[in-house]
């Protein structure tokens, strides 16, 4: 039998990768299961933001996301057709490292296990959680092969239908919105692999960002979202589409016990500012410090991941949310404002800039004390 994990994490998406990374640079032993039998193929992440790529700088991955990526250069605001403003984020200026880059989140998540890879730990797949409980001093998963597997502490990255945060009976207050938002990945020529289109029309949104190569990746609600494309861009294959719901949820307590939650166990959100993807691995890192802290003997370093993490993640929820429904509201003086504000904000840089700074990751210091 093999020895048990001091970490067992649930989920092998971009959190618990980035977590299992992290542990394993600190020496700490880390088991990591996934109920798909595969990794992911689609990516419902495109956006690495400047944040991510700091934090993951030492581990390697950071060059190897920079290799392949394509960095977000120029984004064309428009309202009903008509050009609002063009953004050239100057990335230096705003105190980043390193460039929003657009990579695919199966490319991501690959990159993370690659790195993962040379410290002997690989993703266990196909390996569903039935039943997690604790005591004072362990946590006991039961798989649903009915393997049982006991650990000092358990890290959540199992998504928004958690099964942990569920046998936690943990509540994820929140609101949910009922109209669909479309995705679609297809083939455009007319816009540059460089650069990103947002169109605030009356009746909703379009949101086109690049995906690959010649690729891109359109996002909206209210219309057929090829029906707002502009008449001299040429349509090519389409890739993929699918359409979702939007919700807004933060988990009450992030720490319960020996577990702790992460990414979307925790906190959901719409797409709108980048964020999902890379406030995970924001839990993971310091999740992995506080972690190994705990470990060696300071016993309220758990409850720290929470008191560190909780106010930050729903700080963002909150923003994304009031950002999301200014796109989302069509109200005859939404659909005024949504002509107004992107011009008078490129006006003034201050404010710009912190808005920037929200979708790069940089709207707060990451502290793992």
């Amino acid at each position: 039998m093999a020895p048990s994990p001091q970490v067992l994490i649930v989920g092998a998406g971009p959190a618990g990768l980035a977590a299992a990374l992290f542990l394993s640079r600190r020496g700490v032993p880390v088991r990591i299961i996934d109920a798909a039998a595969e990794p992911t193929r689609t990516s419902k992440a495109l956006g690495v933001n400047p944040r991510t790529l700091h934090l993951l700088e030492d581990t390697g991955v950071t060059a190897r996301i920079l290799a392949e990526a394509q960095e977000m250069r120029t984004l064309f605001l428009h309202h009903n057709g008509k050009p609002l403003t063009t953004l050239k984020p100057d990335w230096k200026a705003l105190g980043a490292d390193h460039p929003m880059v657009i990579l695919p989140q199966a490319r991501t998540e690959a990159l993370l296990t690659e790195a993962l890879a040379a410290f002997g730990v690989a993703p266990e797949r196909g390996k569903a959680l039935a039943t997690v409980s604790q005591t004072d001093d362990e946590v006991t998963a039961t798989l649903a092969d009915r393997e049982t597997i006991a650990t000092p502490l358990l890290f959540a990255a199992d998504g928004a239908r958690s099964t942990v945060r569920k046998a936690l009976d943990l509540d994820f207050p929140g609101d949910g919105w009922t109209e669909p938002w479309q995705l679609m990945d297809v083939d455009i020529d007319g816009l540059q692999p460089d650069q990103g289109w947002i169109d605030l029309h009356d009746e909703g949104a379009l949101i086109v960002l690049p995906f690959s190569g010649k690729t891109f990746r359109l996002i909206g609600f209210g219309r057929p979202l090829l029906d707002d494309l502009p008449p001299a861009w040429t349509i090519g294959t389409i890739h993929w589409q699918s359409d979702f719901r939007i919700s807004h949820r933060m988990v009450e307590g992030m720490t319960v016990g020996r577990i702790c939650l992460a990414g979307d166990a925790a906190h959901i959100h719409s797409p709108m500012g980048a964020r999902g993807m890379n406030l995970g691995i924001e839990d993971a890192f310091v999740y992995a410090a506080c972690a190994a802290d705990f470990l060696r003997g300071e016993p309220g370093r758990l409850e720290d991941y929470n008191r560190i993490r909780h106010p930050v993640d729903a700080a963002v929820v909150d923003r994304v949310r009031g950002l999301t429904n200014m796109i989302r509201n069509t109200s005859p003086l939404a659909d005024w404002l949504k002509g107004v504000v992107p011009p008078v904000l490129s006006h003034l840089p201050f404010l710009l800039n912190a808005g920037l700074r929200v979708g790069m990751g940089l709207d707060h210091p990451v502290t793992v004390r």
